[in-house]
C-alpha cells in the first residue's frame, strides 16, 4: 500500500459540505432539547395557572372561551376563504341550547318562567354544539350563492335576528332577563363547588372557576389539534382550493358547494363549544351585545385577523389580545391616563378597547396582513438558523 493509500485510510472519509458536522448535530441536540422543556414548562404552567390568577380566573375562562369559538372563524374565512360576521349568532345558540337542553323543566327568575330539558351536563353540551352546527348548516344555502362581502352583510344580518330572538323567546331564552347557567357535570365530577365538598390541589382549594379552567383547557387543546389535523388533510387543501381558485377547485372535482357546506358546519360546532365555554364562565346569560351582538362580532373577527386567519396558534393569541386587553382597561381604568371609569363621561374602557383594536387591526394589515402567527414564524426561523438548521 502506497504512503499516500495509508494516509487516507487513516484519516477516514473526507466531510463534504452537506455532511453532517458534530457541532451541528450537537446544536441540533440542544434545539430538541429546548422545545421539549418549553413544551414541558408550558404545560407544567397551564397546570398550575388557576392556583394562582386569583382575580384573573374570570378572564382567563373568557379567554379560552373566545379563542375556541375564534379558532372556528379562522377556519372559514382563512382555511375556506369565506367572510362570516355573524359568528357571534352561533356562539349565542351554543350559549343558549346548553343552558335550555340542562335547565330545569320549570324555573322562575322573577315574574319569568322558564322551561328546559333537564338533560344531563356533558349531553347537553354536546347537542349544543350539534345544535350550532345546525345552524350553520342552514345558512349554507346562502353561503353557497354569496361570495366576499355580499356573504359578510348577509351573515351580519344573523346577529340582529338573534338579538330580537333572544329577547322575544319569553321561556325558553328568558327574554331580556335571561337564563341561569346550571353547573357542568361528567359522572360523579361536577365543575361546582358544593358545600360540604372541597378539593385540593398542591396544598390550594380549588373553587368552580378553577375547575372550569381545566375544562377549557381541555377543550381548547382539543379544538386546535382538531383544527390541525384537518387543514393538514385532504379536507383541508380542498378548502383551501375553493378558497384560492374557486373556479378551478370546481374544475378539478372538487365540490365546491359540499366544502363550503363543511366549513360552515365546522366554524359553527366551534363557535358552539366557545358558547358553552361562555355560558358556564359567566354563569347567566342575557342578550347582551358585548357577548352576543355587533359588538362580539367585532371583536372575534379582530382576533383572527390580528393573530392570523389561517392560524390555529394566531386565533388563540388574538383571543388572548382582545380578552386580555379589555380585562386590563376595565380594572385599571382608575389608575391609567386619560381613561374614565364605565358609565361616567369621557373616554371609557370599551372605547379605549375599540381604538387600541382599530390601531391594531390597520397595523398588522399594512406591516404583516399574516398577523402575529407569521411574526413567530420569522422569529423561530431565525432561531433554527441560529442553530444551524435548515
Amino acid at each position: 500500500m502506497s504512503d499516500s493509500s495509508t494516509a487516507v485510510a487513516v484519516a477516514g472519509p473526507a466531510r463534504g459540505p452537506d455532511a453532517p458536522q458534530p457541532r451541528r448535530r450537537g446544536r441540533r441536540r440542544a434545539a430538541a432539547a429546548a422545545r421539549t422543556g418549553a413544551g414541558v414548562g408550558a404545560v407544567a404552567a397551564a397546570l398550575v395557572a388557576p392556583l394562582y390568577l386569583g382575580t384573573w380566573i374570570q378572564t382567563a375562562l373568557l379567554t379560552l372561551a373566545a379563542a375556541v369559538a375564534a379558532l372556528g372563524l379562522s377556519l372559514l374565512v382563512g382555511q375556506a376563504g369565506q367572510l362570516s360576521l355573524g359568528h357571534a349568532f352561533f356562539v349565542a345558540v351554543g350559549a343558549y341550547g346548553y343552558a335550555y337542553f340542562a335547565g330545569p323543566r320549570h324555573a322562575s327568575i322573577g315574574v319569568t318562567k322558564q322551561v328546559g330539558l333537564a338533560l344531563p351536563p356533558l349531553l347537553a353540551a354536546l347537542l349544543a354544539v350539534l345544535l350550532a352546527g345546525l345552524a350553520g348548516l342552514l345558512f349554507t344555502p346562502i353561503a353557497g350563492r354569496l361570495r366576499g362581502i355580499y356573504l359578510g352583510i348577509a351573515s351580519f344580518g344573523l346577529v340582529f335576528v338573534g338579538l330580537h330572538v333572544l329577547n322575544s323567546g319569553g321561556s325558553v331564552t328568558g327574554g331580556s332577563i335571561g337564563r341561569e347557567v346550571p353547573a357542568f357535570a361528567i359522572g360523579g365530577l361536577r365543575f361546582d363547588t358544593p358545600a360540604d365538598e372541597t378539593t385540593y390541589l398542591l396544598g390550594r382549594p380549588l373553587g368552580a372557576e378553577q375547575k372550569l379552567w381545566y375544562l377549557g383547557l381541555a377543550v381548547t387543546v382539543g379544538a386546535y389539534l382538531g383544527y390541525r389535523n384537518l387543514v393538514r388533510g385532504r379536507p383541508g387543501r380542498a378548502l383551501r382550493a375553493v378558497r384560492d381558485r374557486e373556479l378551478m377547485a370546481g374544475i378539478m372535482g372538487v365540490p365546491v358547494t359540499r366544502y363550503k357546506a363543511f366549513a360552515f358546519l365546522i366554524s359553527s360546532m366551534y363557535a358552539g363549544a366557545g358558547g358553552v365555554l361562555l355560558a358556564l364562565a359567566i354563569g347567566h346569560i342575557g342578550p347582551d351585545d358585548s357577548l352576543f351582538g355587533v359588538d362580539a362580532t367585532v371583536a372575534y373577527l379582530v382576533m383572527v385577523v390580528v393573530g392570523g386567519l389561517a392560524s390555529p396558534g394566531g386565533a388563540i393569541l388574538g383571543g388572548v389580545f382582545v380578552r386580555g386587553l379589555q380585562a386590563v382597561l376595565d380594572r385599571y381604568a382608575d389608575s391609567l391616563p386619560g381613561l374614565a371609569p364605565a358609565g361616567s363621561p369621557g373616554v371609557t374602557p370599551a372605547v379605549a378597547a375599540a381604538f387600541a383594536f382599530g390601531a391594531a387591526v390597520i397595523v398588522v394589515l399594512l406591516f404583516e396582513p399574516r398577523g402575529a402567527a407569521a411574526i413567530g414564524q420569522r422569529l423561530r426561523h431565525a432561531t433554527r438558523s441560529r442553530l444551524g438548521r435548515p
